[in-house]
């Protein structure tokens, strides 16, 4: 019997189990649920392209100012690791951030550990029956360097859809 997952059963009328594939079968079913299939059949196909003129190089008094705008005691994300920490070992790993993420924008290339996430199953507290698997949650941890990247992605995407009049506001 595995001591770090209890028995488990898809409703409170089906019997317990302690198979572990029968039990990550009920785990994938309720966290990662199977979606249908989108039919693309009748988009229109778009003959214009527009080029945007945005640089893929990034500069370090882009990243400082967007860490430093980070708000303190909060976290980027579910990791929990603060802002301040950050703001703290940025002083230290600036350059060698900036150059991985420029190299990464401008060759078209994402490195295959900044697409790692490592996903955490947890109890809730207070639940009166663990079998079941409303009483746990997700929690997806990702690399912290990489949401910095992605919030800068972000900035650089809003700021081309203000200049090219992108989004239509009433």
């Amino acid at each position: 019997m595995d001591p770090y997952l209890l028995d488990l059963r898809r409703s409170i009328k089906d019997p317990l189990t302690d198979n572990n594939i029968i039990k990550a079968d009920i785990f994938i079913a309720k966290f990662f649920p199977k979606t249908g299939i989108v039919d693309l059949s009748d988009m229109e196909i778009i003959r214009e392209q527009n080029v945007f003129n945005i640089s893929p190089t990034i500069l370090i008094e882009e990243i400082s100012k967007l860490i430093r705008s980070l708000l303190n005691r909060k976290a980027l994300r579910l990791d929990s690791i603060l802002n301040e920490v950050l703001k703290v070992a940025v002083l230290v790993i600036i350059k060698d951030l900036v150059e991985v993420a420029s190299y990464c924008f401008a060759s078209r290339i994402i490195l295959k550990s900044l697409k790692e996430f490592i996903t955490v199953v947890l109890c809730k507290e207070g639940k009166k029956d663990y079998s079941l698997l409303g009483s746990y949650k997700l929690i997806a941890l990702e690399n912290m360097l990489v949401k910095v990247l992605e919030k800068h992605v972000v900035n650089i995407i809003s700021k081309a859809a203000e200049e090219y009049r992108l989004l239509l506001w009433n």
